[in-house]
């Protein structure tokens, strides 16, 4: 189990159970807690720089500093589990390339550091039971040699040239002479006329070179001869010998064991291949060439295929911003008599107005000081008189304009979001990885309803008919009845599948598909109706290399001007003009970083083999 920080691991959380805390933890001086900071900090630049091994030491002699802080403490166990998990990551690489004594060494180094990290001493067993399985004998050697196995040709060792010109059999029997070996020909060999040039080469490049100038194939008699013939179906069939064995693959499944068979027969041309479900064996009869190479194809698929880590952060930015500013000029003015709005007012107030008059607050043909009264006692209200207004003319032509209200805004409203997450997928060569974000909506899409009042009006059916226990039965079935909806969750939210490749040269090639799915805010016949964005693109880089998605999610602005007509759009006045201002955007990275923590394939091509001047000579 790997233990992650974050930040500025400013306050790593270290594992359950893994040290006990101290006791008593003594309280260190004003120097001590400074010097001990001071450490702390470089442990931190050390464990964002990623060594580990450095960042513990400091945390470790930062909590000698200054006991009392648990922090300190906490960010050592941290590190050393950083560190063991490198080291067992170097220890695999170790084990990849060959080098069983270099990761053991690792191995042991981690064990040191955490005796109780499961994943390290799981290592140390598969480590050991590699060197096993080298060191252990083969179950079979005992039998091959009590009953007999392949003949081994015995040659002359080292590199030979040859250059010889004849008869294709007289050029086949010097060829195995030179290296020690009797060549007896059959007969459907013929006699053209070759030339045979090759220098410093093998005997197995010599021979394989010969077979195809010679259109001929040999197999061993015995250790110091060998029969040459034609290179012909009936004649590999009638002279190759066929080795039987029996390939265990304990844990398959029938239908597995049987592509097995079928690759056996279909590309390494094994006729004889039988599969036994029940034992899981597949029994293959073949030349011993054949079955080298089903054996060597065998491993490689049963050692597995390269993994990949992909490292996947998600950030998910959102803004949103208003501004209302500016002052927004009366809309409208407002024009009245002012002698017939006395005469309203007074007229639906009189018994106030002799209240008034009788108290002696005002004089009875005083008018304007008597609405003054009605107006400052809160018992009558007027919209007109309760805001300023500008008077004109005299008498009972005596009017009044009233402007509307001047308002001045000076609101700002802004808003950040940021939505991070860190995830971690591992996948197999060529393997589909699906990750999923959002939520599963439910939409009804049919209902199952009541059939009563559809059904049949024949008596017995519908009615009680000529039984009267038909009549309860039939209600009950009725009242029984209920409607049962059919409800289907829709995935909403983000949906990414990554299928990583690995390369040859060590490259990494991921296939990604990416699709957004919401609700578009509409509906047809009660259904919602939803919205999708998908994106799918091939994108190949090095390991440790990122490769980044950008989406924008939603984006809108708007702007609202608010003015008097003519006036507002004075170049100068339009500054005093309320204004709103609305805009809003969310952006999407996803941050795509591939590694690969084994790779089963060797880098580089096969060795290819030429043959120059197989040409037949007149």
């Amino acid at each position: 189990m790997e233990a992650q920080a974050t930040g500025a691991v400013a306050a790593p959380t270290a594992q359950a159970g893994q040290e006990k805390p101290a006791a008593t933890p003594s309280h260190a001086s004003a120097g001590a807690r400074r010097r001990a900071a001071r450490v702390y900090l470089d442990g931190s630049k050390l464990f964002l720089a990623g060594q580990f091994d450095r960042a513990r030491a400091d945390f470790e002699r930062a909590s000698a500093l200054d006991p009392a802080n648990p922090d300190y403490r906490q960010a050592a166990l941290v590190a050393r589990s950083h560190e063991v998990t490198a080291l067992v990551e170097a220890a695999a690489k170790d084990r990849l390339r060959g080098d069983a004594s270099a990761a053991r060494s690792t191995l042991l180094q981690a064990y040191s550091l955490d005796p109780t990290n499961f994943e390290v001493t799981q290592h140390l067993d598969e480590l050991g039971s590699d060197i096993a399985r080298a060191q252990a004998p083969s179950p079979y050697a005992e039998a091959d040699a009590r009953i007999g196995g392949a003949i081994q040709l015995v040659y002359a060792k080292g590199l030979r040239s040859f250059h010889l010109r004849g008869g294709e059999r007289r050029v086949i029997e010097d060829v195995f002479k030179g290296y020690g070996v009797e060549a007896m020909i059959d007969q459907s060999v013929g006699d053209l006329q070759v030339r045979f040039d090759i220098g410093d080469a093998t005997f197995d490049e010599v021979t394989r070179a010969l077979g195809l100038l010679t259109d001929s194939f040999y197999v061993p008699l015995d250790e110091h001869r060998v029969l040459v013939a034609r290179n012909t179906p009936n004649n590999r069939e009638r002279f190759m010998r066929e080795d039987l064995e029996t390939v265990y693959v304990p844990g398959l499944s029938s239908d597995t064991l049987g592509e097995i068979a079928n690759l056996a027969r279909n590309v390494f041309q094994v006729q004889r291949a039988v599969a036994d479900p029940s034992n899981g064996t597949v029994t293959l009869r073949a030349p011993q060439l054949d079955l080298d190479a089903f054996n060597s194809t065998m491993h490689e698929l049963m050692d597995g295929s390269s993994q990949i880590v992909l490292d996947v952060r998600m950030l998910q930015i959102a803004h949103t911003s208003t501004r209302n500013t500016g002052v927004q000029p009366p809309q409208s003015i407002t024009a009245f008599n002012v002698y017939a709005e006395e005469q309203s007012i007074l007229n639906a107030n009189q018994s106030l107005v002799q209240e008034i008059i009788s108290s002696g607050l005002a004089a009875p043909g005083d008018t304007l000081a008597i609405l003054a009264i009605l107006l400052a006692s809160g018992q009558v209200s007027s919209s007109l008189f309760s805001n300023g207004l500008a008077l004109f003319g005299g008498g009972l032509t005596q009017s009044a304009l009233v402007p509307g209200s001047i308002t001045a805004n000076f609101n700002l409203n802004t808003s950040d979001t940021r939505e991070v997450d860190d995830i971690r997928m591992r996948l197999g060569d060529g393997q589909d990885g699906t990750l999923k974000l959002g939520t599963r909506y439910p939409i009804e899409t049919s209902q199952y309803s009541s059939l009563g009042s559809n059904t049949s009006s024949l008596a017995g059916l519908t009615s009680a008919g000529t039984s009267s226990s038909l009549s309860s039965l039939l209600g009950q079935l009725n009242a029984g009845a209920l409607e049962v909806p059919q409800i289907q969750y829709q995935d909403l939210g983000l949906t990414l599948k990554v299928t990583p490749k690995v390369l040859r040269n060590g490259d990494v090639v991921l296939s990604l598909d990416l699709t957004l799915d919401g609700l578009a805010g509409t509906s047809v016949n009660g259904l919602p109706v939803l919205s999708n964005r998908a994106y799918s693109g091939v994108v190949m880089l090095r390991q440790g290399a990122a490769a980044v998605l950008a989406s924008e999610l939603d984006q809108s602005e708007s702007r609202a001007i608010t003015g008097t007509p003519g006036i507002s759009e004075i170049p100068g006045m339009n500054n005093l003009t309320g204004k709103d201002f609305q805009k809003n955007y969310a952006t999407l990275l996803i941050v795509i970083t591939p590694h690969v923590v084994r790779g089963t394939q060797a880098a580089g091509h096969s060795p290819m083999f030429r043959v120059v001047g197989t040409g037949i000579t007149p």
